[in-house]
């Protein structure tokens, strides 16, 4: 248990309850009481079942699906905490939904992570704490602090933990935008990075066209920070094999694995997926390839370090 002259109070929605029970444990606190439900037309209720004046809140939602309930369900408590008179609250999203909207891409787009980073701010955030968001330049859209860790550290450990760092291993991106996530996560390993070009014809349809770098007889490991339909890292992994890899692993923070991702994952030559617990997985989408890291160690030592005025960016030396 931590100690500090405010209370620590960690309260969390329906979008990942084990996930916050599980930080509330690591920090050494009980897990706020509060119940959020439903009115029967399906309106949000929330009920804060003891008091927060002046005390330290960090408010426990991944913003997965259903996206839009989880995202005012972490809104609405909010709300109730800063008209209760928290002392600050701290917005802990492991996965921050919206982030892929998060600039124009074509005339008349919207840009999503923007109006979801104003809609916390306004809710009542003081701070955000969020792991991987898809694009870095969503941490200035808010106009409040950004604590952004990283899954890269938590994924490397796994594999270094397996001994693959040797020089029979290359570490590839699965696209372009990919490769300063696979550049850090190589240098982790100390193993040399290659690079999937490929083109995509239309959303969530993805055309390998050519590796840069040599895979022939290497275990690859594919390294993304979200795997949605499944479809860009599964195509890679078989292109991959094709052209003479050994073996192919695959590592995401970000499982959202939304539709056939799991019939494409099941099928595919990827010999294990390595993901983190960020979004909930539920038991459907628990088949042998699937293996799942815990974030709460490192979300427990932000927020202590948060609480504390200490350096967050530390965890990552």
């Amino acid at each position: 248990m931590i100690t500090h002259g405010k209370n620590i109070k960690i309260f969390t929605g329906n979008s990942n309850p084990d996930l916050a029970a599980e930080i509330a444990d690591v920090v050494g606190v009980e897990l706020g009481n509060a119940e959020v439900g439903r009115f029967s037309d399906g309106e949000i209720s929330v009920n804060i079942n003891e008091t927060v004046r002046g005390a330290d809140v960090f408010v426990v939602q991944s913003t997965c699906a259903p996206v839009n309930d989880n995202l005012m369900e972490l809104l609405i408590l909010m709300d109730a905490f800063r008209r209760a008179s928290a002392g600050r609250i701290t917005a802990v999203i492991p996965y921050y939904g919206y982030a892929r909207q998060d600039r124009k891409a074509k005339a008349r787009d919207p840009i999503t992570a923007k109006l979801v980073a104003d809609l916390i701010h306004a809710a009542g955030a003081d701070r955000v704490l969020a792991m991987d968001l898809h694009a870095a330049q969503i941490q200035g859209y808010f106009n409040i602090p950004v604590d952004h860790l990283l899954g890269v550290p938590i994924l490397s450990k796994y594999f270094l933990d397996m001994g693959l760092c040797d020089e029979d291993v290359v570490v590839v991106s699965p696209d372009l935008g990919s490769v300063t996530r696979a550049r850090k996560f190589a240098d982790r390993l100390h193993a040399p990075i290659a690079i999937i070009d490929k083109r995509r014809p239309k959303a969530n349809v993805a055309e390998v066209m050519n590796v840069i770098g040599d895979i022939k007889n290497k275990k690859v490991i594919l390294v993304d920070d979200m795997i949605d339909t499944a479809g860009t890292i599964v195509n890679g992994a078989n292109a991959l094999m094709d052209l003479g890899a050994k073996e192919v692993y695959a590592c995401c923070t970000h499982a959202v694995l939304s539709g056939p991702a799991i019939e494409r994952i099941r099928d595919s030559k990827i010999k294990e997926l390595i993901m983190l617990n960020t979004i909930p997985l539920s038991k459907e989408k628990q088949i042998d390839k699937i293996k799942v890291i815990s974030v709460a160690p490192v979300f427990a030592e932000a927020i202590k370090r948060i609480y504390e005025d200490l350096s967050v960016s530390k965890l990552f030396d």
